[in-house]
């Protein structure tokens, strides 16, 4: 029976430039190969041991990459090893078979957003409403699925992102505050649901998972194993959950120990 691992990808195993002064001083910094390039410009990075790790993490169970990256952005990644046969995009709201949305999942999501939470037009025009372009460089909508604000950090008042998430609430929302990015989206999209469908659909008979954000909340309670960072948001509110493992590393090695980790638990007998 296969083991099916569902991992997060930016700032968990995956990390930007931004991202890479969680590590360490530049002298000791690590080998990295670049794994996303957009627009002639490197975007993301992992460190050549964690691709090795990768490669051999591909080639020992289901690797589904479980990312809130639109199935557009989530292309432009060139991970190491083999290819995965399913992978996990938009928070959720999209299962790619061998690169290709599943139809009769996306139409389910959907349908039971409809049902169940606040539209997207009214929160978008909430975020239009507040949102100071003092900080906010950019308003995007992701799949139709849900938004989220690119801002200037050091001017982002906190106050007002917790006003959001109060909003939020309210609605049938999460809000996310993730680098430079805020988040809002609709409770029922979750990357949880799609991982059970993942492991319905090939049988697997262990999940092991991991993830940085709040939104990664839910898939590592779906794991049967999980581990997060010692970094981002479920660091910092000291996230916990029976079978979560919190790891000490911060940064791109986080990355590296997280693959270790899988590796291990994967070749371990059962």
């Amino acid at each position: 029976m296969p083991v099916l691992v569902a991992s997060d990808l930016d700032r968990t195993l995956i990390y930007s430039a931004a991202a890479l002064a969680l590590t360490m001083p530049d002298a000791r910094a690590p080998r990295l190969l670049c794994v996303e390039v957009h627009e002639s410009r490197p975007l993301s990075f992992m460190t050549e041991t964690a691709a090795g790790l990768l490669t051999e993490l591909g080639d020992a169970a289901v690797f589904a990459p479980t990312t809130t990256r639109t199935r557009k952005q989530y292309q432009r990644i060139n991970l190491p090893g083999p290819a995965s046969k399913y992978a996990i995009c938009a928070n959720g709201g999209h299962i790619l078979v061998d690169g290709v949305s599943d139809p009769d999942w996306h139409a389910s999501v959907t349908a039971r957003l409809a049902e169940r939470c606040a539209p997207l037009e009214e929160v978008r025009e909430h975020l239009e409403r507040t949102a100071d372009p003092l900080w906010v460089r950019k308003h995007r909508i992701a799949e139709d699925l849900f938004a989220y604000l690119v801002v200037e950090r050091e001017l982002l008042p906190e106050e007002w992102v917790k006003e959001l998430a109060a909003w939020a609430e309210n609605r049938g929302w999460t809000v996310s505050l993730q680098g430079r990015k805020i988040y809002a989206v609709p409770k029922p999209l979750t990357k949880s649901a799609a991982v059970r469908e993942v492991a319905r659909r090939t049988g697997a008979e262990l999940t092991l998972a991991a993830g940085d954000s709040l939104l990664d909340a839910d898939l590592l309670l779906a794991g049967d194993r999980g581990w997060r960072p010692g970094h981002g948001e479920l660091a910092d509110t000291e996230f916990t959950a029976p079978g979560l493992t919190a790891l000490p590393e911060r940064g791109v090695l986080a990355g590296e120990r997280i693959l270790r980790e899988f590796l291990t638990t994967v070749r371990a007998p059962r």
